[in-house]
């Protein structure tokens, strides 16, 4: 079994799934995980890269967060739209990724990602809160 399969069965997707849902139904923002098999050098680029193909940029607010798990390279990567950098500390990303490999290395990457979504909900909450 591949790197990929063994962390994505080891994942509770359903928790991970509800605190996107949770998140997004207070904000209007976007935020997706996924998971790159194979080597990864540059897991801001590859998530960069993610970013771009997904249409996350798209965002009225710009306001969307793509969280990149790269499982065989052992690395990952929390990747902010231009709207969010406008309304954060410059220390929030490395905050956030800080908690979440915390986390990763205690061998929880379920709650690494809800670590990670939950925190970046927070900012996005208050800055770019739902619109109904």
């Amino acid at each position: 079994m591949s790197e990929l399969k063994k962390f994505s069965a080891g994942l509770d997707h359903t928790r991970i799934e509800q605190a996107i849902t949770d998140t997004e139904n207070l904000t209007s923002g976007e935020i997706r995980v996924v998971l790159q098999a194979g080597k990864v050098d540059d897991p801001t680029a590859r998530a960069a890269k993610e970013f771009s193909r997904l249409k996350m940029h798209q965002t009225e607010a710009r306001n969307a967060v793509l969280f990149l798990v790269a499982p065989d390279a052992r690395k990952f990567a929390v990747f902010g739209d231009e709207g969010i950098h406008q309304k954060c500390a410059p220390d929030f990303w490395t905050e956030v990724a800080a908690a979440m490999e915390t986390q990763f290395r205690a061998g929880n990457p379920t709650a690494a990602l809800i670590e990670g979504i939950t925190r970046a909900g927070e900012l996005l909450k208050v800055e770019f809160p739902r619109q109904n």
